[in-house]
Parts: structure tokens; C-alpha cells; sequence
């Protein structure tokens, strides 16, 4: 006499209910190795999916909160009269209800239209296109220094803590990543622009460019403006890389497979090059694709501080009216670009990793 085969019960690991048939991991797991990634990847584009909705929706209600009238604002000063002003509304949609103002402009940005800006008339993917060659330059070649240099010091001190150059660079970089950027710029500016005592000073106090340079002279000229606001990133910048470093290799100090690896005759810095920081490297690959994310926003401040023609800059003129659409824009652009470094670190841990998404 024969059954009929009945699915196994399985309980779910987080002690959620009783369940028939097999988890979905086990599931993956059956179908292969390429099936599990591709189900990981899948998962994780509809986790940046939904994120990004949400930065639609917070970023259209949030600046709706700023305090005052947006078009009495950019109509300081002259002399308007109470319809001129309901034109600008109906002009700009601020006349309609709430509701429609926000399907109307999730339906634009979906659609890659970030609308027009208030004060400048022109639209905001523009200015964004053409504020963001400064941008780049300026923090990208911050972000690619300071990763660096967090990167090799951090290992250094992590396989040589507890040692005089292990508490110098803890200490330098605790303090350094304790201080305001906007604050270690205006400092900057102090000692090496403006001159203290008798330090002269050698740097412009902001801008990108002198413009009358043209050549090479004028990559000398770029590069001159850039020292101060780069040195301030860098600064704070590659103390949190240090620290992040140095604390995920000290994690991996203790374990089996290093002990090993010097029972095996290997160099001590074969071991740490091949096999210690490798396998350290997750949490800081996450913070410097956070920190490349931080490309598209720059540093608000700190581009406020050096006046540098940034998307910082632009994003800090924006609020001083509101200009909704431009800031509304910008938001999304910084919290995009977020977005999309994070889905890149994901998508590489696999290749770090090959435990992760299996």
C-alpha cells in the first residue's frame, strides 16, 4: 500500500510560523550557485526601487514644511501686487491641491523631468548638468585621496596596534573626525589665505578659478583653488576610513585561518596582504561607495565655505528661497546617487565574499 508523499514541514529561522515546503534560501540554494545570485541581485534592485520612491516622497513634503512663501520671497524688494502674485502661484502650480502637486510631480521625475527652478528660470536637470563637472572634480579627487590613505593607514595600524604609530594615527584621526569640516575650512582659510603672524598667505579664500588663465596655466590656477577644500575633506574624510580599517582588521587578527597561514612559513606581510585584509575589506568597501555616493552632493558646507560652483553651493541657494523644484531636485540627485552606490556594494560583496547572496 503506497502514500502519498506530503511536503516537510519546515519552521522559519526567525520563529515565525509553520510553513510547508522548503525555505526560499534552500530553494535558491537547489537551483545553483548563478539562480541564488540572481535572486539576490533581484532583491536588492527592488530594495533600491522602493528606496527611491520614498526619497520622491520625503523629498516632496519635506521642503514643503520650510517656513515662508516661496514666491513672496522671490519677490522681495519690488513692488507686487496680490494678483501678480496668484499668477506666479498659477504659474508655478502652487494653486493646486496638495495632491496634485505631488502626482504631478512624481509623474515629471519618473519620468526625468525635475521641473523648472524658481530663480534661475531654468530647468533644474541643467543647472544639475552644469554645476556638476565642479562638483566631481572637487570631491571625487577628495574621495579617491582620503580612501587611500584611510585604507593604508588603517591596515598599518591595525597589524601593529597597541604600538606608538597605532595611537598617534588613533588619536589624530578620533580628533579630526570629531571637527566640523565647515569649521576646519574657515580655519584653513584663517592661517593659510588670510595669514597669521608670520604665515603668509598662499591660497585663494574661495572660488574655482581666477579666470584669466588659459592652458595649463589654468589647470595650475584650478588646482591652486582646490588645495584648501580638498585638504579639508581629506582631513576629515580619511579619519573615518582609517577607523573603520583598522577596527574590521582587528576583528579578523584572532581568527583560525591567519594562524594558519603562518604555520604554513608564510610572510607576515603575505599574510596580511593576501589574506587578513581581503576578508576586512566589507564594511569599508560599504563606506567608500557611500563615500563616492557623496560625489553628486559634494559637501554643502564645505563648497558654501570655499564658495566653490558646486551642486553644495547650488543646494545652499536653493534654500535660502525656497526654490522647491531646484531643492526638490537635488535631493533626489544626492539621495539617488546614495542609493545607487549602496546597490553597487551589494551587488559587489558577492565577489568579495562568495558566502554573501547564497
Amino acid at each position: 500500500m503506497s502514500t502519498a508523499s506530503t511536503p516537510a514541514v519546515v519552521r522559519e529561522p526567525d520563529g515565525g510560523p509553520v510553513r510547508s515546503g522548503p525555505p526560499r534560501r534552500a530553494l535558491a540554494r537547489a537551483a545553483g550557485p548563478r539562480t541564488a545570485y540572481l535572486l539576490f541581485v533581484a532583491g536588492k534592485l527592488g530594495g533600491a526601487a522602493v528606496s527611491l520612491f520614498a526619497v520622491l516622497v520625503t523629498s516632496f513634503f519635506l521642503f514643503r514644511i520650510i517656513p515662508g512663501d516661496p514666491v513672496r520671497k522671490m519677490t522681495h524688494g519690488r513692488q507686487v501686487t496680490e494678483e501678480q502674485l496668484a499668477a506666479l502661484r498659477r504659474q508655478f502650480g502652487l494653486d493646486q491641491p496638495m495632491w496634485q502637486q505631488f502626482t504631478d510631480y512624481c509623474g515629471k521625475a519618473l519620468s526625468g523631468d525635475l521641473g523648472t527652478s524658481y530663480q534661475f528660470h531654468a530647468p533644474v536637470g541643467e543647472l544639475v548638468a552644469e554645476k556638476f563637472p565642479a562638483t566631481l572634480l572637487l570631491t571625487g579627487v577628495a574621495v579617491l585621496v582620503y580612501s587611500a590613505l584611510g585604507l593604508w593607514l588603517g591596515t598599518r595600524s591595525a597589524w601593529r596596534h597597541g604600538g606608538l604609530g597605532d595611537r598617534l594615527n588613533t588619536g589624530v584621526a578620533l580628533t579630526l573626525w570629531s571637527i566640523p569640516a565647515f569649521w576646519l575650512g574657515l580655519l584653513l582659510i584663517i592661517v593659510f589665505s588670510v595669514g597669521v603672524g608670520p604665515i603668509p598667505g598662499m591660497f585663494p579664500t574661495g572660488g574655482m578659478e581666477s579666470g584669466e588663465e588659459t592652458g595649463f596655466a589654468h589647470v595650475l590656477d584650478v588646482a591652486h583653488h582646490m588645495v584648501l577644500p580638498v585638504l579639508t575633506l581629506v582631513a576629515v574624510g580619511y579619519a573615518q576610513t582609517l577607523l573603520v580599517m583598522r577596527s574590521s582588521l582587528l576583528d579578523e587578527m584572532g581568527s583560525d585561518y591567519l594562524t594558519t597561514a603562518r604555520a604554513k612559513g608564510l610572510r607576515d606581510s603575505l599574510v596580511r596582504r593576501r589574506h587578513a585584509v581581503p576578508n576586512a575589506l566589507l564594511p569599508t568597501v560599504t563606506m567608500i561607495f557611500i563615500n563616492l555616493g557623496h560625489v553628486a552632493a559634494g559637501s554643502i558646507l564645505v563648497e558654501t565655505v570655499f564658495s566653490w560652483p558646486g551642486l553644495g553651493g547650488l543646494f545652499y541657494q536653493a534654500l535660502s528661497v525656497p526654490d522647491l523644484p531646484l531643492v526638490q531636485g537635488l535631493f533626489v540627485v544626492f539621495a539617488g546617487a546614495m542609493i545607487l552606490m549602496n546597490l553597487l556594494a551589494d551587488l559587489l560583496y558577492p565577489l568579495l565574499d562568495p558566502r554573501v547572496g547564497r
